[in-house]
């Protein structure tokens, strides 16, 4: 493995980076705040909040997780020393589009059983009585599902940035086979 020689001046994708970090801040945070505050109270069938489904804590967390890296990778992107840590800051973004990924999963399934139920193992749908806690549910899982959609996408930016070091593998290898003929006929 070879690295380029050439250098770029700057980063060529530093602005939509930092647009894409930006946007996954509000989004992250209000999916947590979002979920954080949402409980309803039924005078027949008492009262659920986000804490009681695991899939919706787990949102939560992920979610505080990926806003405050967000905010600390931006702080640390000022300086010109981390430039040299483009595989870490790969990783981490792929790290936390994974957790996103996780979590909004999660998520969404435990909205869909409260919409819809599953009659093949006797649960029923809730949303009926607890609508408007199934309605901020829903904002949250898509507020998180807009935030991934920045994390993927971060996450094929900083890939561009990290690979786009180095040559393309064999670039410097003969692969039209005129090299192994010449070798055999030497080799006679």
């Amino acid at each position: 493995m070879t690295t380029t020689t050439t250098t770029t001046t700057g980063r060529p994708l530093k602005v939509p980076e930092m647009a894409l970090r930006v946007c996954v801040i509000p989004l992250a945070v209000a999916s947590l705040w979002r979920m954080a505050t949402n409980r309803q109270a039924d005078d027949a069938y008492g009262e659920i909040r986000f804490s009681n489904l695991s899939g919706f804590k787990y949102l939560v967390i992920i979610n505080a997780i990926t806003a405050a890296y967000s905010v600390l990778s931006i702080l640390l992107s000022s300086f010109k020393s981390l430039a040299r840590y483009d595989w870490l800051v790969f990783v981490l973004d792929q790290a936390a589009a994974y957790l996103l990924l996780a979590s909004c999963s999660a998520a969404a399934e435990v909205v869909y059983l409260a919409r819809e139920g599953d009659r093949a193992v006797s649960w029923g749908e809730v949303c009926s009585y607890f609508g408007r806690f199934c309605g901020r549910a829903t904002v949250s899982v898509a507020l998180q599902a807009a935030a991934l959609i920045c994390f993927v996408v971060l996450s094929l930016v900083s890939a561009f940035r990290v690979f786009s070091r180095f040559d393309a593998p064999g670039a410097d290898v003969d692969c039209s086979g005129a090299g192994s003929k010449q070798a055999d006929e030497q080799g006679k």
